[in-house]
């Protein structure tokens, strides 16, 4: 087939606006806003009023997001830092990270994510590689960054704590009981040394308030953030994403998700943000895309902890819940939760990994609102596709191409498959990224001539325009030279009443040159080896039946719920293994 680009005259129709609620534009406005900064000003002075975090008790407006960043926007213009300089920002869904991420945009610089959770391997790579001259990290993570001996480009460190923006009492009882009680705060000596200057959050406060602000021209192909991906895959990368990039994807979860929002009316929503908000997806939707309506983020500093987390909801009437299918599982085997009020639940979102059927049945019959599930990457910032929101079934598909996007299914040679078969998922729109950071070579090599975006995921469009995910290319399984995608393994083996989660991945195999090896968590602790074997035999043909089973306590994750199935095929994989 010819590659004719989409968006010519002469390219055919795209199937999936014929899908397209009647009340969602096929196409966004890109011009809408000229940069990140104009929309986030624009948010911020129109809900000036309405609250929009609350953490730990503590509440701040947007108008007070909109004081505090212009204070530190000024800060770091007082360090001397101008346009286009990194900063980053390495801390868990605190009420902070608000003004610091607009006091970086608006002050012209680019945010820079970092993992709390990094080493100091990782946290060293990441830094030196975005050139961040300034930092913002939260005390509890002090010492990695102590740990670092090679020189990194950092000159500035702020030390946030738990309880800044808190109030004065209720934040000096969390910082006590934070750094004393249970201990989260491992000793440093961050400032004790000439190598750069460190201070508190509160005096960079304090410094920016009595340092004017001068405005930054920005445009719409000026960069916004760094956003690293690929750490689980090979060396971390930084796709860069332009304020024209995060605006469109704003715009288009706008017209994806208002046909339910509007039948909620004018009210203010409240969005759980339980996913960290360095990771791209949590980012575009509670960081940036609930500003953009006035929403209230009830901020969850550790999903980790369930029981927290369902005490915490148990507490409000939330509207939107982003979250991973690990976060929903977790949540639907917790006693305490079936007791919860979700009547005003109308957008459950899933993205970031597969959402499970067995995970999704039990959300729906829990709550009464179905997982819908999109599709994304860092470098597309990062919804390309989704759902319909008046789903009302597992659907088994990532959805549509949201407004605005090109999804095409092509094959090694680069050439559209039919509907129906297999193929490479690439993406072409305004939210795709300009490429990975100071890397042309990687970026050269998942970007093609006519613009589109290689995902590295293999999926099927039918002929609607709907997409299901088969697996990715790295991940797949070639058994006797037939592919196995572990995606359709752990989907069915997840629907046994007896299986918590499971995971697949390849081992290597002398007679077929690879087998399917099942890693199983139990939710039935008498769940035996043979029970799964015969429960696969009557699902799997034979080439896809695990050959090896293993039952383990817990499966490795990422720090967002990501299944780590590198992790389980190295042999450092034997330390969860039960």
């Amino acid at each position: 087939m010819s590659s004719v680009d989409p968006r010519s005259p002469a390219a055919p129709p795209r199937p999936w606006l014929g899908q397209y609620p009647t009340d969602v534009p096929h196409t966004i406005d890109e011009q809408a806003h000229a940069s990140l900064v104009s929309l986030l000003e624009d948010a911020w002075q129109r809900h000036a009023d309405r609250e929009a975090t609350l953490c730990m008790g503590a509440r701040l407006r947007y108008r007070d997001i909109d004081a505090l960043s212009l204070a530190l926007a000024g800060w770091l213009q007082q360090q001397g830092l101008v346009k286009g300089d990194r900063v980053a920002v390495m801390m868990p869904n605190l009420p902070q990270y608000y003004p610091v991420m607009g006091a970086i945009l608006r002050a012209g610089c680019v945010v820079v994510n970092v993992n709390p959770l990094y080493t100091p391997r990782e946290l060293s790579h990441q830094l030196r590689d975005s050139g961040a001259k300034v930092l913002f990290i939260l005390e509890n993570f002090a010492a990695t960054l102590e740990a670092i001996t090679e020189p990194l480009p950092v000159r500035q460190v702020v030390l946030c704590a738990m309880g800044d923006l808190l109030g004065f009492w209720r934040g000096a009882m969390v910082n006590f009981v934070v750094r004393h009680v249970r201990k989260l705060v491992p000793e440093h000596t961050l400032g004790s040394t000439e190598k750069r200057r460190v201070l508190r959050f509160a005096e960079a406060l304090r410094q920016g308030g009595q340092h004017p602000f001068q405005r930054v021209p920005l445009g719409p192909n000026d960069v916004a953030f760094l956003q690293y991906t690929g750490g689980t895959t090979g060396v971390s990368k930084g796709a860069t994403l332009l304020h024209r990039n995060l605006v469109a994807n704003v715009l288009q979860m706008d017209a994806w998700f208002s046909p339910v929002l509007h039948r909620l009316g004018e009210r203010p929503l409240t969005m759980v943000a339980a996913l960290p908000l360095y990771h791209i997806f949590a980012l575009t939707l509670c960081g940036l895309f609930s500003t953009q309506r006035g929403m209230l983020n009830l901020l969850i500093p550790n999903p980790r902890d369930i029981a927290g987390l369902v005490r915490t909801l148990g507490q409000h009437r939330v509207n939107l819940f982003p979250a991973v299918n690990t976060l929903f599982n977790a949540l639907t085997e917790h006693p305490d939760f079936a007791k919860l009020d979700f009547s005003e639940l109308v957008v459950s979102v899933g993205g970031g990994m597969a959402v499970q059927q067995a995970t999704a049945e039990r959300w729906l019959r829990l709550t009464g609102c179905p997982i819908v599930e999109g599709y994304g990457m860092s470098e597309t910032s990062p919804v390309a596709t989704c759902n319909r929101m008046d789903l009302n079934t597992f659907s088994g598909t990532i959805g549509l191409p949201v407004p605005s996007t090109d999804i095409a299914i092509r094959d090694e040679a680069g050439q559209d498959v039919p509907p129906g078969l297999p193929g490479e998922i690439c993406i072409r729109g305004p939210q795709v990224m300009a490429g990975y950071w100071n890397r042309p070579d990687e970026t050269a090599k998942v970007m093609t001539a006519d613009g589109f975006l290689r995902s590295g995921d293999i999926g099927i469009m039918d002929t609607r325009g709907y997409v299901r995910i088969v697996d990715r290319k790295k991940d797949m399984i070639l058994v006797s030279g037939f592919n196995v995608y572990p995606n359709e393994i752990e989907q069915v083996v997840n629907l046994h009443p007896g299986v918590r989660e499971c995971a697949a991945v390849g081992i290597p195999d002398p007679h077929s040159g690879e087998a399917v090896k099942l890693f199983v968590v139990r939710r039935d602790p008498t769940l035996s080896e043979d029970d799964i074997r015969h429960y696969c035999h009557d699902n799997f043909t034979a080439y896809k039946r695990p050959k090896v089973v293993e039952f383990c306590e817990e499966l490795p994750k990422t720090s967002v719920g990501k299944v780590l199935r590198r992790a389980l095929r190295d042999h450092g994989a034997a330390a969860v293994v039960a």
